[in-house]
């Protein structure tokens, strides 16, 4: 089967997924969206309320300041792939309860073993606490860790984790964007090195 085919497959159970309540709130689930082949995979928290109307993650603001960020090293969002903790938007936009992670982590634990990135940059503390538990490294606070490069092992080969500030923070503190640039050339070095 093509890595298309699986992630189709992902997606269709991503829309009849009835494992947490989350579903019966959901306008739009939102699967991920990007290159399967990419050598870059952003993990975001959840949909918010433009995301769960579109089904598409980052659209809003924190998208548009995602989408600078990308540009500001040469990428555009059709080369990585775009993908979140939960799958569908908590209501008012609260923080994801554990059960519904523990119900819904398992579409990207198979999005990550499809698309086998060299690098997944985790945006915000929700998905780094994540990502750094699957891979087995010591989570420490966002403001601790981020633009760091943490290297791991993995079935497909080693991967380099770069947790990040979520792009939402640059949309209340304008100074958190300089950070984020920075670290997003932690990302360009980082492939360029790979």
């Amino acid at each position: 089967m093509s890595k298309k085919e699986d992630m189709e497959k992902i997606t269709v159970s991503v829309e009849n997924c009835k494992k947490c309540n989350l579903h019966k709130t959901r306008n739009k689930p939102v699967a991920g969206d990007g290159s399967f082949d990419a050598k870059i995979l952003f993990v975001g928290e959840a949909p918010g309320r433009n995301e769960d109307l579109q089904g598409k993650p980052f659209v809003g603001k924190a998208g548009k300041i995602l989408d600078e960020l990308l540009e500001s090293i040469g990428l555009h969002r059709g080369e990585v792939f775009i993908a979140n903790i939960l799958k569908c938007r908590p209501p008012n936009n609260r923080n994801p309860l554990k059960s519904e992670i523990e119900a819904c982590t398992g579409y990207l634990d198979k999005q990550i073993r499809i698309i086998q990135p060299k690098i997944i940059a985790p945006l915000g503390n929700f998905a780094a606490s994540y990502i750094f538990e699957k891979f087995g490294l010591r989570h420490d606070k966002i403001s601790n860790i981020h633009g760091k490069v943490f290297r791991t092992n993995t079935l497909f080969g080693s991967i380099r984790i770069i947790p990040l500030y979520h792009p939402a923070v640059a949309t209340y503190n304008p100074n958190t964007k300089n950070i984020l640039l920075e670290d997003f050339r932690v990302i360009k070095r980082t492939i360029e090195n790979n």
